[in-house]
């Protein structure tokens, strides 16, 4: 006697085979969830990150003479000189400090060499 006709109740039609996920079933697929799961990854972490980066890109290009800076350290000061990589910058009257570009954190426009703040 047939091992699957003992295990079927007497008089009950042949159990047709499971579901298997064919060749259209993309869910079924663990290689869709690893791709799924590198673009939320993407999406939700490394897009912003590089957002973020590109601004503070393009904020520390913007660093002239007269701006308003705060540094990394939370320095707060006014920019007195620019060069290429090294800005100076006034931290106190007649106190300068000589400062990499990439310690600023923010930058607030000057309103013009003669306003002291």
């Amino acid at each position: 006697m047939n091992m699957q006709a003992e295990t079927q109740a007497p008089g009950a039609p042949p159990s047709a085979a499971p579901p298997s996920s064919g060749p259209g079933s993309i869910l079924g697929n663990p290689i869709f969830f690893a791709v799924a799961m590198i673009l939320l990854t993407w999406a939700l972490f490394l897009r912003p990150q590089q957002r973020r980066e590109k601004e503070q890109k393009a904020m520390l290009s913007q660093v002239e003479k007269g701006d308003s800076i705060v540094t990394t350290g939370g320095v707060h000061g006014r920019v007195t000189g620019v060069t290429d990589d090294v800005l100076t910058v006034e931290i106190a009257p007649n106190v300068r400090v000589k400062l990499q570009r990439s310690a600023v954190a923010s930058r607030t426009p000057g309103k013009g060499e003669g306003d002291k703040s």
